[in-house]
């Protein structure tokens, strides 16, 4: 059987996606590989086709519990021999699955980093005939990524240490040029076949928004999206709880996932969402890493995230089936705060050094920074996003809300004149420098203890813009920040506001400065109102169908087929066998173990249709 054949008779695909054939050629001829690719982009299929292909056992070392049962339960059901071995098991299940994994019951097992290390899976790996070791979610060998783990540090030292070193491959959806560079020498890949396909998910809509009141704008852009599943991040667990009873008693079908609760809630709180008994799962980013629902048709951050690899990993759990999906943020200066805390706070990576964890915390610094850029740029999202991650890409896309939205261009050239002098005579006078809250009171002319203690009520410029909006005024800060007419340092344990490069052209030289200013528009998505599908009887009775089969199978009905697939299948309508093979996502297993079903409810749909 050939790569082709498994294609079609396991996943129910005819032709491969962009990078996937490539890497699985690699693989396939023995040599290491780095596959970069967007979520919802058929990672998997780029190790799994070789797995069924290569004489012995695929290894996958996944960080997450829920990553691994999702893609076991998925490769069941499309008839591959599959198993996990993570700490969800009990130790009599987990010995049974080592003795079965001894005995070549299964070609792929998922495992955690963690578990390379013991004595039992060392044992199992000694003696095993593994020929392909594939690492899921590898920017996690980073120091300098989003989601450092220092147990996947323990990787190569597993792989070389095996009696045969197998082929290596390793999988991330976000990793910029440094994060790859450290993926490639931290886990020793030998001359790897590298593919990066680009970071664009054309069918993404990214947009933000800078709402005075948040609670009031998710409940509108939630009953804008009624009946669709989506993903609500916060930056607390605080603010889960808030947002999940808010949404709750607002009458949506809504959960919650944070670290706090206990292990069982968030297994029971994540199959509600994954098996669609809830619509709505409001989260912390403990939530998602790997997360395979193909239906998400929303995700709104309420909080900024900490940094845009987080927020494209995150946002792309939207759109994995392709359809058209929205990614929307809700952002507030308080974001920025709360991310700030978050980083000097964390109790991740305690096994660094302090030099390091400084480091690390330096650089979490600057890329908060680019988060917060993205969060108040005025230009194209996409082309931020992307030329973040050092993909080229035209300066506008057409589909995101800056493209599509609509502005005016104002002239702030006085406004700024009056912004400069104020931060100019204030370092001048204490010869110190402050925050962006200080200055802000100070031009509105709002009295407060700390400018009490300093006597700035008595400075010339104190409410020399009182008349504006803190909020308005606050933006046009966050703009000037954008064109290096002001900049922000660390000083401490607090960011002051100071004087940018580019300060002595408006100062000294009188250049205007001007800003677009987003108006209130409709609400703007990629996302159409639904439309009635081509035969909508047809399309609903296979929906029963497939949430009976599912019920039945206890998986989530996703697992069974696909909207995409229902979908396809209502427009093709076969009647045989062969003719359901011609369906998108339908797998000869799939096909035999549900199809007679399905056309079975196809044709009594038929019936019914002539005797209207």
């Amino acid at each position: 059987m050939d790569k082709y054949t498994l294609l079609r008779e396991y996943f129910g695909h005819d032709s491969f996606r962009p990078g996937q054939e490539t890497l699985i050629d690699a693989l396939l001829d023995g040599r290491d590989a780095l596959g970069v690719m967007p979520t919802g982009s058929g990672k998997s299929m780029c190790y799994q086709i070789p797995a069924l292909l290569l004489p012995g056992i695929t290894l996958v070392v996944s960080p997450l519990i829920s990553l691994m049962k999702d893609q076991v339960m998925a490769l069941c059901q499309a008839g591959v021999p599959a198993a996990y071995l993570n700490s969800s098991l009990s130790f009599p299940q987990y010995c049974e699955a080592l003795r079965r994994a001894c005995r070549g019951a299964y070609k792929i097992i998922y495992v955690a980093p963690e578990r390379l290390s013991t004595e039992g899976f060392l044992h199992f790996a000694a003696g095993a005939d593994i020929s392909l070791v594939a690492v899921d979610e590898a920017h996690c060998v980073s120091q300098w990524g989003q989601d450092f783990r220092p147990s996947y540090l323990q990787i190569a030292d597993f792989v070389e240490g095996l009696p045969r070193r197998p082929v290596l491959a390793a999988f991330t959806a976000t990793a910029t040029r440094e994060v790859r560079a450290d993926i490639v020498r931290l886990l020793r890949l030998r001359e790897p076949r590298t593919v990066v396909t680009g970071f664009d998910r054309e069918n993404l809509f990214f947009d933000v928004e800078h709402p005075e009141k948040k609670p009031q704008r998710l409940l509108e852009l939630l009953r804008e999206r009624q009946g669709r599943s989506g993903i609500v991040y916060c930056a607390t667990r605080a603010n889960v709880e808030r947002v999940c009873q808010t949404l709750c008693d607002h009458g949506f079908s809504a959960t919650r996932y944070h670290a706090g609760l206990d292990d069982q809630e968030r297994r029971q709180n994540q199959e509600d969402f994954s098996y669609d008994r809830k619509s709505i799962m409001v989260a912390t980013n403990a939530f998602g890493m790997g997360i395979d629902k193909s239906n998400v048709s929303f995700v709104i951050h309420y909080n900024m995230p900490k940094n845009l690899e987080s927020y494209y990993q995150e946002a792309g759990r939207a759109g994995r089936d392709g359809s058209p999906a929205d990614c929307i943020l809700l952002f507030s200066p308080g974001d920025i705060r709360t991310a700030e805390f978050l980083i000097d706070n964390t109790s991740e990576n305690e096994s660094l050094s302090p030099a390091q964890q400084a480091a690390l915390r330096k650089k979490d610094r600057e890329r908060l920074r680019d988060m917060a850029a993205y969060c108040q740029t005025r230009n194209c999202l996409r082309a931020h996003i992307l030329r973040y991650f050092g993909e080229s890409c035209p300066d506008t896309c057409g589909s995101c809300g800056n493209c599509r939205g609509a502005f005016q261009e104002i002239d702030v050239t006085d406004q700024v004149g009056t912004v400069l002098r104020a931060i100019q005579t204030a370092e001048n006078r204490y010869n110190t420098s402050f925050g962006m809250s200080v200055y802000l009171k100070l031009l509105r002319g709002v009295k407060d203890k700390t400018l009490s203690a300093w006597a700035m009520e008595k400075l010339p410029v104190f409410g020399a813009l009182a008349r504006q909006p803190e909020g308005q005024l606050r933006d046009l800060l966050e703009q000037l920040k954008l064109q290096g007419i002001l900049a922000e340092e660390r000083d401490g344990a607090y960011t002051v506001l100071t004087l940018g490069p580019a300060a002595p052209e408006v100062l000294d030289y009188g250049q205007p400065v001007r800003i677009r200013q987003k108006l209130q528009t409709a609400p703007l998505s990629l996302q159409a109102p639904p439309l009635p599908p081509e035969n909508p009887e047809l399309l609903a009775a296979l929906k029963r169908l497939r949430a009976r089969l599912a019920r039945e199978a206890n998986v989530p009905a996703y697992v069974i087929f696909s909207n995409a697939s229902l979908e396809d299948m209502a427009r093709k309508r076969p009647t045989s066998l062969d003719a359901l093979l011609q369906v998108s996502g339908v797998g000869a297993v799939k096909a035999h173990r549900y199809g007679h079903e399905f056309l079975e409810t196809i044709r009594a749909a038929g019936l019914a249709g002539m005797q209207n």
